[in-house]
């Protein structure tokens, strides 16, 4: 099976240093932010997003891993936190590939069981195959793809990439 990188470590770096520059602009006002990374790669992107904003402004963020068993999502997410630790609060919810939107989709699903005061989501890799309307508010990449093609994303020590195959 062939593969095409589509970002390199560098760029990774760079796209992840973007979208935590985009959440700032969008919660410049904020004291506090909640990023919802869903296990593992969201969960991984999270806390470098939330290295780049806490060295960028003075916004608290609060790391909140986001399980869930990905094939059957319903009624299988699980977080990290309490809902009455994220209740009236900003949300970012952070994946790495948006595909059909079905992680994102019950992931929002999850978090609207509380009042939030915003409500938004990020992802290093959008394609345009979603199934839900789902959308991305923060994204690093968007690509058009066949449906048989899938989008990897490795974060490795020897260089982070994400690779289409």
């Amino acid at each position: 099976m062939s593969q095409q990188t589509i970002l390199d470590h560098d760029s990774v770096q760079h796209k992840i240093r973007r979208i935590a520059y985009q959440i700032y602009e969008s919660n410049v006002d904020e004291t506090e932010l909640i990023l919802a990374g869903v296990a593992k790669n969201g969960y991984i992107i999270a806390e470098r997003i939330k290295a780049i904003l806490e060295d960028i402004s003075t916004i608290q963020c609060v790391l909140c891993k986001v399980s869930m068993d990905k094939n059957s999502p319903l009624g299988t997410v699980e977080t990290s936190l309490k809902a009455q630790e994220y209740a009236n609060k900003s949300i970012v919810l952070i994946d790495d590939v948006l595909n059909s939107g079905t992680t994102l989709a019950y992931g929002v699903r999850h978090f609207l069981d509380v009042p939030l005061k915003r409500f938004k989501t990020a992802v290093l890799v959008n394609r345009n195959h979603k199934k839900y309307p789902v959308k991305a508010d923060f994204k690093g990449i968007s690509l058009s793809t066949s449906l048989h093609e899938n989008v990897k994303v490795r974060f490795k020590a020897s260089g982070d990439s994400a690779v289409l195959e």
